[in-house]
C-alpha cells in the first residue's frame, strides 16, 4: 500500500496534437517551464513583441523560421503560469496542415531543447499538477474515443469531475476516523476512545450504499462505452444474416438458400437513438456432425450468454411453438432482452398471430418477462424495420438505465470500488466483534488504498505508466 508518487519533471515538451496527415491545420504543443522562451527563438510575432511579453491566453500571427528559410506563417496562442491544461506554461502552433510543416517545426523544437512527448505526457502533466483527479485525466482518452452520443456524455461527465469530489469527501471522512483510531493506540493503556463507534458505523454504511450503487452501474456503464452486444439467432435459414444486412444497409453476411452458410459469428456496430449496439450474427442453432458447423454453433451458445439482448428468429413453417418456448427456457436471466421475431412475414401489422398466441400461453409468468412475442418483421421485404430499432432503443434505455446518479465505464475504477468493498466489509465485522483499534486500522487504510487508487491521492510510476500509455502522443 506504499504511495509513490512520480516524480514531476518540468522539461519542455512538444507534440502534434491533430492527426496525423494532410488537413486544414496543424496543432503542435509545447508544454514546460521554458516554453514561452523555446518558442521565441522559433517563432517571430508580426509586432516583433516576444511571446514572453504578452499577456496569457492571447493568440499571435507570425511565422516559424529556421536559420535559413520560413518554414510557415501560422498562430502561436500562448497560456502563462499555471493557467493551461498540463498547469505549466503552454504554446501552441497552429500551422498549415501539411506534413512537411509539421515535421520541420518538432524538428526545429526539438533543435532548441524540447524533447519529444511521451503517450499521454500533457494530460499526466495535468495530473500531477494538481488540473485534473487520475479519473478525469482517464476520462479525458473516453471522450476521445467516444462514438456515440451516450458514450460521449458519460465520459464528459467523468471529465468534469463524476464522482471525483464523492469519492474523495468519503475518503477524507473515514481518514479523519482512521486518525483518531490509530491517536488510541498511543493511549492503549489508558482505554481512551478518540473515535465514536457509533459514528463510524453510520459512515462505513453511507459509504457502502454508494460503492455499491457505482458497482452496480458498470453493468450500464460498461455496455454504453463499448455497445449493448445483440446476439442474432436461430435455426439455419431462420433470416439472421439477412436481417444484420438488412440493419447495416450493405450486404455484410452472405446470405445463401443453403442451410449452414454462416459458420462463424460476425460482428458489426450499429449506432441506433444515441446508443451503440453491437450485434452478432450466429451459426443457425441445430444438432449436426459437421465438426466445422458444430464449432460454429458452441459459438453461438456462447454468444448467447455474453449477449444483453438476443433477437431470436423463428416463423410459423420452420418452427414449432415447442422449439420456441424451449429456447427461451433455456436461456433467459434477469438482465437478459429476449425478443422473439417472427420472421418472413408479408404484412406490417405487428400484432401477434395465432401461432405467437400459442407461444404465449406456453410460456410461464417469469418467460414472459424476458420472452417478447410481439414483433411480426421481413427482414428480407425490410417490413417493421423501423418498429425493432425502437423496441432496441427502448430496452437500451432500460439496459443503461441505473439509481446512481454517476455511471462507470472504467473496468480499473471497477476493479478498485470492489476491492473496497470487500474491504469496508471486514471493518464493518471488525467492529460487530469488537476487534482492537490497531486491527479496525489495517482494514480501513486497505479501504483508503483502494479508494485513493482511483482519483489518483495514491498511486505509482507503473499505474501512470500503463494508465496515459494508453494515450495518443499529442495529448
Amino acid at each position: 500500500m506504499e504511495n509513490k508518487k512520480t516524480p514531476y519533471t518540468d522539461d519542455t515538451i512538444v507534440a502534434l496534437a491533430t492527426a496525423t496527415g494532410v488537413g486544414a491545420i496543424s496543432v503542435i504543443r509545447l508544454s514546460g517551464k521554458e516554453a514561452i522562451e523555446l518558442a521565441d527563438k522559433v517563432f517571430k510575432t508580426l509586432s516583433g513583441k516576444p511571446l514572453s511579453e504578452a499577456p496569457s491566453h492571447t493568440v499571435h500571427l507570425g511565422t516559424i523560421k529556421s536559420e535559413t528559410q520560413v518554414i510557415d506563417e501560422c498562430l502561436a496562442t500562448i497560456f502563462k503560469g499555471k493557467k493551461s491544461y498540463t498547469g505549466e506554461p503552454v504554446v501552441e502552433f497552429s500551422c498549415h496542415g501539411s506534413a512537411y510543416i509539421t515535421q520541420e517545426v518538432i524538428k526545429l523544437c526539438l533543435a532548441n531543447g524540447a524533447r519529444l512527448a511521451q503517450a499521454g505526457e500533457f494530460t499526466k502533466r495535468a495530473f500531477l499538477n494538481g488540473k485534473l483527479a487520475l479519473n478525469q485525466a482517464e476520462a479525458v482518452a473516453d471522450l476521445i474515443a467516444s462514438d456515440s452520443k451516450a458514450s460521449h456524455q458519460v465520459a464528459l461527465q467523468q471529465m468534469r469531475g463524476g464522482f471525483t469530489s464523492e469519492i474523495e469527501g468519503l475518503r477524507q471522512e473515514l481518514l479523519n476516523f482512521a486518525s483518531l483510531i490509530e491517536l488510541e493506540l498511543d493511549f492503549s493503556e489508558e482505554d481512551v476512545a478518540f473515535a465514536d463507534r457509533k459514528q463510524l458505523e453510520q459512515l462505513l454504511k453511507r459509504i457502502k450504499t454508494t460503492l455499491q450503487e457505482l458497482v452496480q452501474s458498470f453493468s450500464a456503464g460498461n455496455a454504453i462505452k463499448n455497445g449493448i452486444p445483440v446476439a442474432i439467432v436461430g435455426k439455419p435459414n431462420a433470416g439472421k444474416s439477412t436481417l444484420l444486412n438488412t440493419l447495416l444497409n450493405e450486404e455484410r453476411a452472405i446470405v445463401s438458400d443453403i442451410a449452414g452458410t454462416t459458420r462463424d459469428t460476425i460482428e458489426e456496430t450499429l449506432h441506433i437513438a444515441g446508443v451503440t449496439f453491437r450485434f452478432i450474427d450466429t451459426a443457425g442453432i441445430r444438432d449436426t456432425r459437421d465438426q466445422i458447423e458444430a464449432i460454429g454453433v458452441e459459438k453461438a451458445k456462447e454468444k448467447i450468454k455474453k449477449a444483453q439482448i438476443v433477437l431470436y428468429l423463428y416463423n410459423e413453417k420452420e418452427n414449432t411453438t415447442d422449439e420456441v418456448v424451449q429456447f427461451v427456457g433455456e436461456n433467459y436471466r434477469k438482465g437478459l432482452k429476449i425478443l422473439l421475431l417472427h420472421n418472413k412475414t408479408d404484412n406490417e401489422y405487428i400484432g401477434l398471430s395465432d401461432f405467437d398466441e400459442e407461444i404465449e400461453k406456453k410460456l410461464n409468468p417469469e418467460e414472459r418477462k424476458y420472452g417478447y412475442g410481439k414483433l411480426r418483421i421481413s427482414a428480407k421485404e425490410k417490413i417493421n424495420i423501423e418498429a425493432l430499432k425502437k423496441l432496441l432503443s427502448f430496452y437500451a434505455k432500460e439496459l443503461t438505465s441505473t439509481e446512481s446518479a454517476t455511471i462507470i465505464t472504467n473496468i480499473r475504477h471497477y476493479e478498485a470500488l470492489k476491492n473496497a468493498l470487500e474491504a469496508l466489509e471486514k471493518v464493518e465485522e471488525g467492529l460487530i466483534n469488537h476487534l482492537s483499534g490497531d486491527l479496525l486500522a489495517i482494514d480501513i487504510r486497505e479501504v483508503l488504498y483502494h479508494l485513493g487508487s482511483i482519483t489518483g491521492a495514491v498511486s505509482n510510476d507503473e499505474l501512470l505508466g500503463n494508465i496515459f500509455s494508453r494515450f495518443c502522443i499529442g495529448k
